[in-house]
């Protein structure tokens, strides 16, 4: 297994396994399949899609120190960028499906609506990272800087799932969120474990 992983196929695979759901969404929408209202259909996909990318991508250190595959971390950067694809997409069914890509209404809409205040937030730190993901962002930045910046990945899974539960409150329907809260909050809190032990052995 850990021969594969080496290998650039095992890359190419995980990509395509990646941008599999969008390939699916597409698919769905060119043969009429998103049921009685399609935008609320895609704009939820995307962001559901968004979050169980995130939940992938906080999973790689965990899994990498347990199973000790270091060759988990070359996956890392590709599969950040798809977090912040689904995001762009969830991004942009929003402002041309609810917002008809009237920019005065949706930034109005974006500071009245606290969710979606939440969720614009979310993403805005996601472009940061995405747009400091390469080599020579991090030769500019510095590795130290770079590493601070990119920890940025824990505010979003915060605002993330606040901007999911902040939307679902008006149906008072919360076992989705409550999922992909106890997911990252797990992820979250081994972090949170490791740095505590490390600092413990000092």
């Amino acid at each position: 297994m850990r021969g594969w992983l080496r290998r650039p196929i095992a890359w190419w695979a995980l990509l395509a396994l990646g941008c599999g759901p969008l390939l699916w969404l597409v698919w769905r929408t060119l043969s009429d399949q998103l049921g009685a209202n399609p935008a609320e259909t895609l704009i939820r996909a995307t962001g559901d899609w968004t979050l169980r990318s995130l939940c992938v991508v906080l999973a790689v250190t965990p899994l990498r120190t347990w199973l000790g595959w270091p060759e988990l971390l070359r996956f890392r950067r590709m599969l950040g960028l798809l977090v912040f694809g689904y995001a762009s997409l969830h991004l942009l069914c929003y402002a041309w499906f609810d917002m008809g890509f009237d920019l005065a209404d949706t930034v109005q809409d974006i500071t009245k609506r606290p969710f979606i205040w939440l969720g614009f937030s979310a993403f805005v730190i996601l472009l940061a990272l995405a747009a400091t993901s390469f080599n020579r962002a991090v030769r500019w930045l510095g590795a130290r800087r770079w590493q601070m910046l990119h920890r940025g990945v824990y505010a979003v899974a915060v605002l993330a799932v606040l901007h999911f539960w902040w939307m679902r409150a008006g149906k008072q329907n919360f076992a989705e969120v409550l999922v992909y809260a106890g997911v990252l909050a797990g992820l979250l809190g081994w972090r949170v474990w490791r740095g505590l032990r490390r600092w413990s052995i000092r």
